[in-house]
């Protein structure tokens, strides 16, 4: 008898089995009686000195990142080690791409908290939405994810979240290039495998175009990879193939900058023929030529609220939580206004 036959015998979920053996506070009466019968009637010992090796022992925290190279992480990265230091943990980074699992990040998650014996993770990245729930209740310590699509389906109560709003986010975005005069908006997504962030920015994009009635060109959304190489050639083809458009919506800054040099090695003028925005609001986009409007992600309160978030959760200070964090728009010189 283990703690998952005494879940499927209560009709709950591992995770609020685990609750009523800890005592936890936000578990019903009601269920949290049926839970105790049935651990009383099946003469159930809970294996307490495993939860107090956990609980005393094991001073790792995990951080899973999707992607090798993402320089918003990187940023992220740094705030989130020191703040897992100063609480006298230890960091385990697991960097991990899912076009080559299938887009499988769920057991990607649970393979590591099972290796690494965490007593905490924090995800940056990534498409959680294809997890069953049930494998999500196997979990028995704190996840905080961030930088994740904000409209996940699975119930939010099995972990948390700190993101921002991602097609309120492009919406506005898109909204401001209009405001500007421009029509002919393209827009570059990470890949096609990514169906949360990519897919939340192209949503705001397309509401934004059709609120102000204009046609939704799909010849006009193209795939940049989330890197410098495959954004500058897949600009050079839209813009050789499309030159009627007048401005450039890349939803991270490495893929603007590399579609900038697309754009001047076709003879634009960027800031002056042709437009260019970014999101993320990297230092680097500062020192660009012309320097690059953007969308800021508060990357540094992210990755602050992910670190005080987690201890909370730890020392059982507090529930799950979904935290949305604005955005605000960088107007620097990459943007003109189009007068036709």
């Amino acid at each position: 008898m283990n703690i998952k036959d005494i879940a499927k015998l209560s009709g709950v979920g591992v995770s609020t089995v685990s609750r009523v053996l800890n005592n936890h506070p936000d578990v019903k009466k009601e269920t949290r009686d049926k839970v105790l019968e049935v651990i009383k009637e099946c003469n159930y010992v809970p294996n307490n000195s495993a939860r107090i090796l956990k609980s005393n022992n094991m001073k790792h925290i995990g951080v899973l990142v999707k992607g090798i190279f993402n320089p918003f992480f990187s940023e992220m990265l740094k705030i989130i080690e020191t703040g897992i230091n100063d609480i006298g943990y230890t960091m385990i980074l697991h960097h991990y791409d899912t076009n080559s699992l299938g887009g499988n990040e769920g057991e990607v998650l649970i393979s590591f908290i099972k290796e690494k014996r965490l007593q905490g993770v924090i995800c940056l990245g990534g498409n959680f939405s294809k997890i069953e729930e049930e494998r999500f209740e196997e979990i028995e310590i704190p996840i905080v994810l961030t930088s994740v699509d904000s409209h996940m389906k699975i119930n939010t109560k099995l972990f948390s979240r700190v993101c921002i709003d991602n097609k309120k986010a492009a919406y506005e975005a898109t909204k401001y290039l209009i405001e500007k005069g421009h029509e002919h908006i393209a827009i570059m997504l990470g890949d096609e495998f990514d169906a949360g962030v990519s897919n939340r920015r192209v949503m705001g994009y397309m509401e934004a175009l059709d609120e102000y009635h204009i046609p939704i060109n799909k010849d006009y959304i193209v795939m940049g990879g989330y890197d410098f190489e495959p954004a500058y050639e897949s600009a050079k083809k839209l813009l050789t193939a499309s030159p009627e458009i007048t401005v450039l919506f890349a939803i991270s800054d490495i893929m603007a900058i590399g579609a900038g040099k697309a754009m001047s090695d076709l003879g634009f003028t960027v800031g002056k023929e042709i437009s260019l925005l970014g999101f993320d609001g990297l230092n680097i986009g500062k020192y660009y030529t012309p320097a690059l409007t953007t969308i800021e992600q508060p990357g540094k309160q992210m990755a602050e609220d992910c670190i005080d978030l987690l201890v909370q959760l730890i020392e059982e200070k507090e529930a799950n939580q979904n935290i949305i964090l604005e955005t605000r728009l960088i107007e620097r010189k990459s943007v003109c206004n189009f007068k036709g």
